[in-house]
C-alpha cells in the first residue's frame, strides 16, 4: 500500500474546535485507550466530511480499521450535530444581528439509490435524493438547516412539515423564497407567475431575483464539502451531516 502527503483547505480554528468537541465528549463519559487522539479523530472527522473519503480509505489513512474508523466518524458527527442551533434559536440569533430580510431555499443532496426507490426520487431534480431546507441571512450566512426528507417531498411541504412558515412569522421576519414555495402563507414572499404579466410584476420579479440570489448561495456552500456531492451512506444521515457542517463551516467562516 502507498501513502502520500494531501492537504485540507481548513483552517487550524476549526481543528481545535472539533477537537475540543471530542475530547470533552470523551472526558464525559470516560473513555480511556482509544486508538487515536482526539486531535486525530477530529481530523479524520474533517477529511470525510470535506473530501468524502471511503470508510475503508480513512481507516488506512490514520492506521485504523474501517469499523473503527466508522464509530469514531459517526460519533463526531452526532456531537457536531447537536450543536447546530434549533430554528427559532436560529431566528433569534437573526434578530440580534439586524437582518433585513432572510431567503428561504431547498436543495437536494443526491443520493445512490436505484430507480425503484421512487419516494427518494425528485421530479424537479430528476434524480434521486433528500430534501433539505436551508434558511439563510442576505450575504448567503447559513442561519439554519432542516432534517432530511425524501426528494419527492415538494419544498413547500417540507418547509410546512418543519414549521418554517410559523417561525417565520412568529419572528417577525420578512423572507423571500422561489416559485416552489408559491401558495405559503405569510410571511413567505415569492415571485408573481404565469406569461404576459406587466410591466410591473416583471420588475418586482427581477428585484427579488437580485435580492434572493446572494441567499441561495448558501446551498453551495453546503455542497463544497464533498460528503454532499453524493450521498454513499443511509439517505437519513443527510440531515446531520448537514448540521455538523453548519456548525463546522460557522467555524471556518469565523477564522477568516
Amino acid at each position: 500500500m502507498l501513502f502520500y502527503r494531501a492537504s485540507l483547505p481548513l483552517s487550524r480554528q476549526t481543528l481545535n474546535y472539533t477537537t475540543g468537541v471530542v475530547r470533552r465528549h470523551r472526558a464525559s463519559i470516560g473513555s480511556r485507550g482509544r486508538a487515536l487522539t482526539p486531535g486525530a479523530q477530529a481530523l479524520m472527522v474533517l477529511v470525510y466530511l470535506r473530501k468524502g473519503e471511503t470508510f475503508a480509505d480513512l481507516g488506512a489513512g490514520f492506521g485504523v480499521s474501517t469499523s473503527t474508523a466508522w464509530r469514531y466518524v459517526n460519533e463526531t458527527i452526532q456531537l457536531l450535530a447537536a450543536r447546530s442551533p434549533k430554528l427559532t434559536k436560529a431566528l433569534r440569533n437573526a434578530t440580534r444581528d439586524r437582518l433585513l430580510y432572510l431567503v428561504l431555499d431547498g436543495t437536494l443532496i443526491p443520493i445512490d439509490r436505484v430507480a425503484a426507490d421512487r419516494p427518494f426520487y425528485s421530479g424537479k431534480h430528476r434524480r434521486h435524493g433528500m430534501n433539505l431546507q436551508v434558511v439563510a441571512a442576505p450575504d448567503g450566512t447559513i442561519v439554519w438547516v432542516s432534517g432530511a426528507l425524501p426528494g419527492s417531498v415538494h419544498d413547500l411541504t417540507a418547509a410546512r412539515i418543519w414549521g418554517i412558515p410559523r417561525a417565520l412569522k412568529a419572528a417577525g421576519f420578512l423572507v423571500l423564497a422561489d416559485k416552489a414555495y408559491q401558495g405559503a402563507d405569510e410571511p413567505l414572499l415569492v415571485p408573481y407567475r404565469g406569461k404576459g404579466k406587466p410591466a410591473s410584476q416583471k420588475s418586482a420579479n427581477r428585484a427579488h431575483a437580485r435580492l434572493r440570489a446572494p441567499g441561495e448561495r448558501a446551498n453551495a456552500q453546503l455542497k463544497h464539502w464533498a460528503i454532499l456531492a453524493k450521498l454513499r451512506c443511509c439517505p437519513h444521515r443527510a440531515g446531520r451531516l448537514a448540521k455538523a457542517i453548519h456548525v463546522l463551516h460557522a467555524r471556518e467562516t469565523q477564522a477568516h
